[in-house]
């Protein structure tokens, strides 16, 4: 991993507009956004020769790089359990550029979530092994299961609805800044998520992700030329995935905590092989497809003790200015959920000095995909 710290950076990003409906397909999305993030570098497609997407990527290798005219692909991967992923693609890029297996990799991620199908409505595999140990009980969407260890925290630790009000409303303020969120024109107050309809108690609306159209990409290239291409470089610093033993998706029921969740394993791997520490993180992109998953997640990657993650977003923490400005574009939560890929591209836009809601001076970004899933994670620097 020592030889992974700074050798690659985030040369170029792209997306398409967010909606709750747009009337592309998903690989037309795809091709929109890694060609944006291709121009934003200054490399052309056929340059390209290694890709990176999730498992639940609908638009394939073979049909991008044939849309879009790549050259030879020499390296390409596939991340699996959804949010977790979105970090992954970009280290696995950096690994494969890294060792000589590529030159130029895409990240990508194309969803229809808005106006396509939940993918917990297909019943034909909605009882794999794990699974049957939660949906006969009636936990049958990611909110479900959230929501239980949302209810443990709260009972073992004294987290309120307040703290988690905390996190919506910094994600909806810094969405009201950022004229490409859904959210833009939309603020949120304290009396709209009280008395809001409960989606999974005692998860509300507002503690719940949006459902949203889009496509973003990325593009890694070697520090070296980045150095050459046309935005200032995102290195990245460090990179990590996590999958802890005995681990039982989002509920986690094997393990003897089930509130240490894979974010505690990723992030013993990524500050083990970086020169920074919590206390030098200036900004941070928290995967928020649930409120609740951003008091776990600042517990797991050491902003705060076990048990401290609800008392943390109180005073104005994630607020700009605060102790830790967080997903500064609305993140999941009120820009756009696309898997958090969007967390990512808004880490690139923080580091560069390019934010809608840019944070003074910002110099190093803590990037992390899907808590209570098998996850990953990122440090960029400038």
């Amino acid at each position: 991993m020592a030889v992974l710290k700074d050798a690659t950076a985030i040369a170029g990003i792209g997306q398409t507009p967010f909606a709750k409906q747009l009337p592309e397909t998903e690989r037309a999305l795809a091709c929109r956004a890694i060609l944006a993030a291709l121009d934003d570098a200054g490399i052309a497609p056929d340059e390209v020769d290694a890709l990176a997407s999730y498992t639940m990527e609908e638009t394939d290798e073979v049909e991008v790089a044939k849309a879009l005219g790549l050259g030879d692909l020499t390296f390409f991967s596939k991340v699996g359990y959804g949010g977790g992923g979105s970090c992954a693609t970009v280290a696995h890029l950096a690994a494969a550029i890294t060792s000589g297996q590529a030159t130029v990799g895409v990240a990508w991620r194309s969803r229809k979530r808005g106006s396509g199908p939940r993918p917990w409505k297909n019943t034909t595999v909605q009882l794999p092994t794990p699974a049957q140990w939660t949906r006969p009980f009636g936990l049958l969407r990611p909110a479900d299961e959230i929501a239980m260890l949302a209810r443990r925290h709260m009972h073992e630790y004294g987290t309120t609805r307040d703290h988690l009000f905390n996190v919506a409303l910094a994600c909806r303020n810094r969405a009201n800044q950022n004229p490409a969120a859904i959210m833009y024109d939309r603020p949120l107050t304290r009396e709209m998520y009280m008395t809001s309809r409960w989606i999974s108690e005692p998860l509300c609306l507002f503690d719940n992700c949006l459902e949203t159209d889009g496509a973003l990409a990325c593009v890694l290239v070697s520090a070296e030329r980045a150095r050459d291409c046309r935005r200032t470089p995102v290195y990245v610093h460090s990179a990590a995935q996590g999958l802890p033993a005995q681990h039982h998706g989002m509920v986690n029921y094997w393990n003897d905590d089930p509130l240490t969740g894979p974010a505690w394993t990723a992030a013993r791997h990524l500050w083990k092989h970086a020169d920074l520490t919590p206390d030098d993180i200036d900004v941070a992109q928290i995967y928020d497809a649930f409120t609740a998953l951003i008091p776990l997640s600042l517990e797991g990657y050491g902003f705060c003790a076990r048990g401290e993650g609800g008392a943390f977003t109180e005073g104005g923490a994630l607020e700009i200015g605060g102790r830790l400005p967080l997903n500064t574009s609305g993140g999941g939560l009120s820009e756009a959920y696309v898997h958090g890929f969007n967390l990512i591209t808004e880490g690139v836009r923080q580091l560069r000095g390019t934010s809608t809601a840019q944070v003074p001076g910002a110099a190093t970004c803590l990037v992390t995909a899907g808590e209570g899933v098998p996850t990953s994670a990122l440090l960029l620097r400038n």
